[in-house]
């Protein structure tokens, strides 16, 4: 017999972690009751993961069990908050306890090591779906912003980009560390910790670098100037577009600046900063890479190490224009 939705939260999702002191109460009451610390500000962030959308059907549980809460994860990162706690409202077409099990412990295993605590959500029957709406501190006023960069500042990226969009990409024999990559990203929480007080503004790339970058330029009316070539790539993205030919030269540019889905942080930091930041980020051992400046002018002018401009073809993706 299928398992009710009652029987779905106690079976996997009751009672798994150790409670937070500041966790008043949790699952199993109409609504969580939780205490935030004097002098602290509460971040709160939302994702839905939508199947066929956001994720192939074919991905595995596991996969989207992390996911679900990794892309969370990483909004809080951007805004330079600690992880605290998270809900959880789940759609499914049906009650596969094979499925549940292998979701549950993947995303337990993620918000156990930031030090995450469920405390509610819904479960419902319908289309698969993930919602997981994530909380995090960060001490008054220090929050990172998408809005504070000013003209001369530079612009950083964590780790490497294009990972992900290679993974997705069709003819593509995908080397195993991409596939990690997409299905598995790991946010940057360390990072955006590392970057209170010192980035001007922040914003976690899930959309492509360059729609990801226009946001965070759009709130103060301002520009950059990016070098396409000092954009990092990893081993694995340089491997699996070697079989690719001319395409692959294509896509040397193309997928890391605007296929999304790696989860970095793009950066904003004053130039007297700029050694500070590296220094933090190195004590992590988190690559922080210069891509970039901040310009007067509105909108991203892109170059090669050549000086010659680059048009990209894409700016990143946009869920109802994807949609047509």
């Amino acid at each position: 017999m299928a398992e009710s939705e009652f029987d779905i939260i106690q079976h996997y999702f009751s009672g798994r972690q150790p409670g937070r002191a500041d966790v008043v109460a949790g699952i199993g009451d109409d609504a969580a009751l939780l205490r935030v610390a004097p002098g602290s500000e509460l971040v709160v962030c939302m994702d839905t993961l939508v199947a066929g959308v956001h994720f192939p059907e074919s991905t595995a549980a596991a996969a989207i069990g992390h996911k679900a809460l990794a892309v969370n994860l990483s909004d809080l990162a951007a805004m330079g908050a600690e992880p605290a706690w998270a809900t959880l409202a789940l759609t499914l077409p049906a009650s596969d306890p094979d499925w549940l099990r292998a979701f549950a412990d993947a995303f337990f295993t993620l918000a156990d090591s930031h030090g995450v605590q469920l405390v509610g959500g819904d479960t419902t029957c319908g289309p698969l779906a993930v919602t997981v709406q994530a909380h995090g501190f960060v001490p008054a006023g220090q929050a990172l912003r998408r809005r504070g960069a000013r003209p001369g500042d530079r612009v950083y990226v964590t780790g490497t980009l294009g990972d992900a969009g290679l993974a997705l990409h069709e003819g593509v024999s995908v080397p195993p560390g991409l596939q990690a990559r997409l299905d598995f990203p790991q946010p940057r929480i360390a990072a955006g910790l590392a970057l209170r007080g010192q980035a001007s503004a922040a914003i976690d790339i899930s959309d492509g670098l360059l729609a990801d970058l226009g946001h965070l330029l759009e709130y103060d009316g301002l520009g950059a100037t990016l070098q396409v070539d000092a954009v990092p790539r990893s081993a694995d993205f340089l491997a699996g577009l070697q079989p690719l030919g001319a395409a692959g030269e294509a896509l040397f540019y193309e997928l890391p600046l605007a296929a999304g889905d790696d989860y970095e942080l793009c950066f904003t930091v004053p130039e007297d900063r700029c050694h500070a930041v590296q220094r933090r980020l190195a004590e992590i051992a988190c690559a922080g890479t210069l891509v970039g400046v901040i310009d007067e002018v509105p909108g991203i002018r892109c170059h090669r190490s050549t000086g010659e401009p680059y048009h990209p073809s894409s700016s990143g993706y946009r869920h109802f224009n994807e949609a047509g």
